[in-house]
């Protein structure tokens, strides 16, 4: 890969705040942005460099958008697979349009982890009330219906305890219309008594070379992610599995840039895929003030042909999310903390589940003063 030289731009598809911090990651290492994406007033508008407010399928923005960059890269995975591709045709695109396909889709996920010999919670697709009945019979209850695109920060999927609950979980989900998809609507998963729900962050540069940052260990509050801590305290063979996982799954899918794999540790230590974003990811943000490099410069770095440089870790964090409408309550006493360090996300109005910042919480490692 041809290393992109100083002041060349980088193309970011998606303007919120996963694109204001790869902005700000960028700018250190001489690069400018050009962010695009529907939402006016966005976090990432007020950092970018330059910034297109269009649809994701309006061709003529996107063709003016390709020829202002260098190199094209998402902030999130629910870009259009169609809108990646024609840009693919007039720039260089990382991750590839390919690989963003498999990550829209979760029964596409869950077939891509089984390739890759990687477990998951048992499933079944489910494109009807009838395939839902038949599911449920098979995987028994309790369960979780989720639909295959479109769902994150607990989007998209009901937890079924009784064959009561089913009709329901299928009414909300598909709002009470026929179902015509060429793939399935919905996938119903068994529900995993797990010990604690983990991810891992992967960087890959053009070169094949990968850096994994280490396990962190999530919780999660009204399907949102809350916190995410760093040492994971994980026996040694689980950190070595997971990280062998997300290897192979960012070495298959022959991503140039970045791929979070979360998964759930089960109570006999037994590791089940959940799910895989090739973007940022909330819960990398520790990354940022933790480590000598973070998730976002990592990205930079992967897609412009710099150097990947090794993730050490250097404080131990706790990664909390500021959410909704009470989280100026909290901002207080963080800003009055030495040790939090506060990223907020320049959202003017605060409302239910909505994410306006994180706070890194560092601590010295063990034995350090």
């Amino acid at each position: 890969m041809t290393r992109l030289s100083s002041g060349a731009t980088i193309g970011i598809l998606g303007n919120g705040q996963l694109g204001r911090m790869l902005c700000l990651a960028a700018a250190p290492l001489g690069f400018c942005t050009h962010v695009y994406g529907p939402n006016k007033n966005s976090p990432a508008e007020q950092v970018a460099t330059t910034s297109t407010v269009a649809n994701y399928d309006d061709k003529t923005a996107l063709a003016t958008f390709a020829k202002s960059v260098d190199v094209v890269t998402f902030e999130f995975e629910n870009v259009p697979a169609s809108t990646a591709a024609y840009l693919a045709a007039h720039t260089k695109v990382h991750p590839s349009w390919k690989a963003l396909e498999i990550a829209q889709d979760r029964t596409k996920e869950k077939v891509f982890f089984s390739k890759i010999k990687a477990k998951t919670a048992d499933w079944r697709p489910v494109n009807s009330k009838d395939d839902l009945k038949v599911a449920l019979k098979e995987i028994g209850f309790p369960a979780i219906l989720k639909t295959s695109r479109l769902g994150y920060d607990g989007k998209g999927q009901v937890k079924i305890k009784s064959a009561v609950d089913a009709e329901m979980a299928w009414q909300k989900l598909s709002a009470g219309k026929s179902i015509r998809s060429k793939g399935a609507f919905a996938a119903l998963e068994s529900f995993i008594d797990f010990s604690c729900e983990i991810s891992i962050i992967a960087a890959r540069d053009e070169k094949g070379t990968i850096m994994c940052f280490e396990p962190a260990k999530n919780v999660h509050e009204n399907h949102m992610l809350a916190t995410s801590t760093v040492p994971a305290n994980l026996d040694p063979k689980i950190i070595e599995e997971s990280e062998s996982i997300t290897k192979r799954a960012i070495q298959s899918l022959d991503i140039v840039g970045l791929l979070a794999v979360e998964m759930f540790v089960t109570r006999s230590g037994e590791i089940l895929c959940n799910e895989m974003a090739p973007r940022p990811h909330n819960s990398g943000h520790w990354t940022i003030d933790a480590c000598g490099t973070d998730q976002f410069q990592q990205l930079v770095r992967a897609i412009t042909g710099l150097p990947l440089v090794h993730p050490a870790r250097h404080s131990d964090v706790e990664m909390i999310n500021l959410v909704g409408e009470d989280y100026a309550d909290q901002l207080s006493s963080y800003l009055a903390n030495p040790d939090a360090h506060t990223h907020l996300y320049g959202k003017t109005e605060s409302k239910p589940g909505r994410k306006m910042g994180h706070v890194n919480i560092l601590l010295p490692r063990p034995g350090e003063n």
